[in-house]
């Protein structure tokens, strides 16, 4: 991960889920956190894939994994994985919240519909 990555420790995640599946009633298999801004958005396996695109309209380019006992950071600049600091809590989605989720929106089928 690039030394100089805009990394902001004090600012709190945006929710408990993808702000954008939210807002559109979609679902989400797992969760990324924006290392500068908090924007919660889901993976890349997930059907459609907001925290990439969070990187790509803002240019954001860290996150850390937003799933409870997992704290590694990716930079999407340098396609690398790595470490940082602890960023304000919650740091991570509720440990209760159903994967995938939110609970209520995700169809039987949703396997078939994951990225691979």
């Amino acid at each position: 991960m690039s030394a100089d990555a805009p990394i902001q420790p004090d600012v709190p995640p945006s929710g408990t889920g993808c702000a954008d599946c939210l807002a559109a009633d979609g679902w989400w298999f797992h969760l990324r956190r924006c290392a500068q801004c908090g924007h919660v958005g889901c993976c890349d396996t997930s059907p459609s894939q907001h925290a990439t695109a969070h990187f790509r309209s803002t240019g954001h380019p860290v996150i850390q994994s937003f799933e409870p006992g997992e704290d590694w950071y990716w930079d999407y600049t340098s396609e690398e994985a790595g470490s940082g600091p602890e960023l304000a809590p919650p740091t991570s989605r509720p440990a209760d919240q159903p994967v995938p989720g939110p609970s209520g929106s995700v169809p039987a089928d949703w396997r078939s519909k994951l990225n691979r």
